[in-house]
């Protein structure tokens, strides 16, 4: 029987890391597109931050790997239910590069206990989403040929005040996700 070969918890990574793809492919469909830039608000951010942070570095990384790689094979999971290829020359691709990054990163804070205490798990957080605007602004910049200024005012000002909620947010979620983790 497979269950007799394959061990436990190796099954349950998979669900974890399949499941944290899941729940960012599901929140990129919560999206409000502004009218002055082509970065819209969606609810990734969130996913990534509590994900990155509630399974550690290693399941997180494999998480935002998996989400990337089946919206860039053509699952439509991205933002707005984009998905294929195409989005490498889209100018929002520098923010999924981002979210591996920074769920890598926020996971390994985790297992650095930035995890254990508030104040800390919100820096861990705002690390995160500086991650996150480093790769989406500088990938905005260089693929719509505007100043680093403009990359800033369509792809990271908007967002300052809903990501923090965000932060804010994830990490008072943050107990209950150790929770369903098993942590």
């Amino acid at each position: 029987m497979l269950a007799d070969v394959v061990p436990a918890f190796a099954v349950r990574d998979a669900i974890l890391v399949v499941g944290y793809a899941v729940l960012v492919g599901l929140l990129a469909q919560l999206v409000i597109n502004l009218p002055f830039t082509p970065v819209p608000i969606t609810g990734q951010t969130f996913g990534v931050l509590l994900g990155g942070m509630a399974l550690g570095s290693r399941r997180a990384l494999v998480g935002m790997l998996l989400y990337v790689a089946a919206g860039l094979a053509g699952l439509p999971w991205f933002a707005g239910g984009e998905g294929g290829l195409h989005v490498f020359g889209l100018p929002t691709f520098g923010y999924l590069v981002g979210f591996v990054v920074a769920a890598a990163a926020l996971g390994r804070l985790a297992e650095a206990r930035f995890d254990r205490n508030p104040l800390l798990t919100l820096a861990a957080m705002v690390a995160g989403n500086a991650i996150i605007y480093f790769f989406g602004v500088t990938w905005l910049w260089n693929s719509l040929h505007v100043s680093f200024a403009t990359a800033i005012a369509f792809g990271l000002t908007p967002f300052l005040l809903g990501d923090a909620i965000k932060a804010i947010l994830a990490a008072g979620l943050l107990p209950g996700a150790w929770k369903l983790v098993g942590k």
